[in-house]
């Protein structure tokens, strides 16, 4: 018999910090830490170039005006992450305002069965899609295609290749209605900073928890003063925000509802079995196939939801135009998978959030207000856009080049 040498136990691992992996944290702050900091540096470049542009009134104009893109864009996070796309949100827009104008304009009918008819539409159209990419096979690139151009054909036979207007009542205040006076206040509206005073505080608790869970587990955290901080910068940015609102004409409509729509999916997409299996087969499909995720329920679900988004959205252009146009939606398409891209999704999948592409949403509102602003011509400011999304893209691509070099 050979004698066996005896084995020593090594001592357990040191539970991981922060400041054990500065690699981890370094790559966490270019893809999540660098999106504020340019969304910052591009509304402190637009104050200095403009002395209205954080006015009162514009910022609730830049809320209003850009409300509809943000809420496609929650959409179509989710479908990038999946490692898909959605060519046809801009017609569904379209389609979903029209089917809305013909029933409460031409029809005479109460503004909720307008708004319940577009989100079946958007249900349906969700379903058309979604099976033709989960259950047949055809790419989504494809699909969606042909979406945009067989959604825009329905939306100019059902308005007749007209316009219809005004819609007025409940259904116009929808997206420009505002929560005034509630609670009352002398010169500034109380009950818009009680509810951003509420959500900062939801923010904090539930960072705070979630720095708790990631240290039960050994994972990497920040340092507490750098945590402290940026609790203490969102709070402050968030308040200032509310002030200005509060001083002008209060809480808008649709930014309650924009705020909800924001807590629902990251909620879905962080914490539910359906976002953590959206997050699966755009990370690794063949590993998501033998984990037994049930891929083509979960893409059939992602292009219902997304096409029931964009009847949201539908409802709120068509409130805030006051209006139904064959032409509507034109480009929507693109501004939200901007959006998606600049708050950091990446092309190949997998990764991305609904915060981050609010975030990103709001560069491309900013840019396009402020550009506004200056009188900067069209044209230039397509290119701007242009060349932002692109250096976005260039960017994910570096970064991923960069954590394999590791």
């Amino acid at each position: 018999m050979t004698a066996t040498a005896p084995t020593t136990a090594r001592p357990p691992a040191e539970p991981t910090t922060g400041r054990k992996r500065p690699a981890f944290l370094q790559m966490t702050n270019l893809r999540e830490s660098g999106i504020f900091i340019a969304f910052v540096a591009i509304v402190a470049l637009f104050s200095l170039l403009h002395s209205q542009f954080l006015s009162p009134n514009n910022i609730t104009n830049i809320v209003l005006q850009y409300s509809y893109i943000l809420i496609l864009a929650i959409g179509m996070v989710i479908v990038i992450i999946a490692g898909h796309i959605d060519l046809s949100v801009g017609s569904v827009v379209a389609l979903t305002g029209a089917v809305a104008a013909i029933l409460v304009i031409r029809n005479g009918q109460p503004w909720w069965v307008g708004v319940l008819a577009a989100l079946v539409v958007g249900f349906l159209v969700g379903c058309w899609q979604g099976f033709w990419v989960a259950y047949v096979g055809i790419p989504a690139f494809i699909v969606t295609l042909a979406g945009m151009l067989l959604f825009r054909g329905l939306t100019f036979m059902t308005l007749d290749s007209i316009s219809l207007s005004p819609f007025g009542g409940t259904y116009y205040q929808i997206a420009n209605g505002f929560q005034n006076g509630l609670l009352g206040g002398y010169g500034y509206d109380v009950f818009t900073l009680l509810v951003f005073a509420l959500a900062v505080a939801a923010y904090a608790f539930t960072a705070w928890r979630s720095r708790r869970a990631r240290q039960r587990y050994q994972q990497a955290v920040e340092a507490l003063p750098l945590f402290v901080a940026k609790i203490v910068v969102v709070a402050a940015v968030a308040m200032w925000f509310a002030y200005k609102l509060a001083t002008h004409r209060g809480l808008p409509n649709v930014l309650i509802l924009l705020g909800l729509l924001i807590v629902v999916y990251t909620l879905v997409t962080q914490r539910s079995v359906f976002g953590r299996h959206v997050y699966a087969i755009g990370g690794n499909l063949n590993a998501a196939q033998l984990s037994g995720v049930k891929v083509r329920r979960v893409n059939f679900w992602i292009f219902v939801n997304m096409g029931v988004l964009a009847s949201v959205a539908g409802i709120v252009f068509s409130a805030r135009t006051n209006s139904a146009q064959p032409g509507a939606g034109n480009m929507f398409e693109l501004d939200a998978i901007a959006a998606c891209f600049i708050g950091g999704a990446a092309v190949t999948g997998g990764i991305g959030k609904v915060t981050g592409a609010m975030i990103g949403g709001l560069i491309m509102a900013v840019m396009s207000n402020g550009m506004q602003l200056m009188g900067v011509e069209t044209p230039l400011q397509q290119v701007v856009k242009g060349l932002v999304l692109l250096l976005a893209v260039a960017f994910d691509i570096w970064n991923k080049r960069r954590a394999g070099t590791r």
